[in-house]
């Protein structure tokens, strides 16, 4: 029987945030986060969290929640806040080691059921290849997690040449999650920070690679896309548009929904209807089970929605267990090239 796999988990590594503690740019990065999401959204969002760091930092915790959502493997990744895309060169190093170092002890724990992704800085493009390296050849993880920008680079910018060549070389995973959202204080209610900015930065990202020609100079890049791929996927047909008669988008070989096909979407989309839309954007090849453990923009049930997707036998055993074995994102299948 095939292990069904949930792509999209988060741990706090508590070594990262004993590395950043105290310094000056951690009080910027947190003001800037309170502007982009607002008072009444930070409260609440503190308060989960608090209430969640059992889920992120205790491994019994974590296989009794796996077991009762019916899962056999997490892919766990750092939380988000802890990439940390202010810290300056020096720091940021430390941070990613930590954090290499932290989610690979956890795989440690459980190595039959955890496989795990760690950090680089991508505000220090030029730093990325040591820390991928790092993370896949020395600490023994799947890949790495990125936002979608950091302050002053894109995922198009010319500087992660490099780091695209190195992740395809090694067949290492890029998971690709959103943390914050450049439109900032315009979407400081009701949430609108995550709810809407989260889908805004995955489709603004994507479309930085595949406009870019990322994924044509790297066809063996290996791609996760977090929340189904955000607003993309579904809204392509404007971009194959823009693609046929604007010469500035033509910078990649063929229309943007040509290249669905060459990244991997988590089922993360919020009801079977959406995900079934998904499914028929992308193809059934391109998704993967993701349930954002333990957030509470999650899905804490992400097979039960699956299956009400009430998709065929062989579509639903794809996404639950064969795209990511594929991927190499089982622990037996976990393997990178030197």
């Amino acid at each position: 029987m095939h292990p069904i796999i949930d792509v999209h988990a988060h741990a706090i590594v508590p070594e990262v945030e004993a590395v950043v503690a105290g310094h000056p740019g951690l009080a910027a990065h947190r003001a800037l986060d309170a502007l982009r999401n607002g008072a009444e959204s930070q409260q609440v969002s503190g308060r989960m969290v608090a209430s969640r760091i059992p889920q992120l930092t205790s491994i019994d915790r974590r296989l009794a929640d796996m077991d009762a959502a019916g899962i056999d493997v997490q892919v766990v990744s750092p939380s988000p806040s802890q990439y940390h895309y202010w810290a300056d060169r020096e720091l940021a190093e430390v941070m990613t080691a930590s954090a290499n170092r932290g989610i690979a002890a956890l795989v440690a724990e459980e190595p039959s059921r955890l496989t795990g992704l760690g950090l680089i800085a991508l505000q220090h493009p030029d730093a990325a290849v040591d820390a991928l390296d790092d993370a896949v050849l020395t600490c023994g993880l799947a890949g790495v997690e990125i936002s979608s920008f950091a302050p002053g680079v894109e995922l198009s910018d010319e500087r992660l040449e490099p780091f695209w060549s190195r992740a395809a070389h090694l067949g290492a995973v890029v998971f690709l999650h959103p943390f914050g959202c450049s439109l900032d204080e315009r979407l400081d209610k009701f949430y609108l920070s995550n709810t809407v900015g989260q889908p805004v930065e995955n489709a603004v990202a994507l479309s930085h690679l595949i406009f870019s020609g990322v994924l044509d100079r790297h066809p063996g890049l290996r791609v996760v896309a977090a929340h189904g791929g955000g607003y993309l996927p579904t809204y392509l047909g404007r971009s194959d548009h823009a693609w046929r008669v604007r010469p500035e988008a033509r910078r990649c070989a063929l229309p943007p929904s040509d290249y669905l096909g060459r990244i991997a979407f988590d089922s993360l989309v919020h009801g079977p209807g959406a995900l079934r839309a998904l499914i028929d954007a992308v193809g059934p090849q391109s998704v993967v089970l993701g349930s954002d453990y333990p957030f509470d923009m999650g899905n804490e049930n992400p097979v039960a929605e699956l299956h009400a997707a009430e998709l065929s036998t062989d579509v639903t055993r794809s996404i639950l267990s064969g795209n990511a074995d594929r991927l190499g994102l089982s622990p037996a299948s976990t393997g990178v090239n030197s």
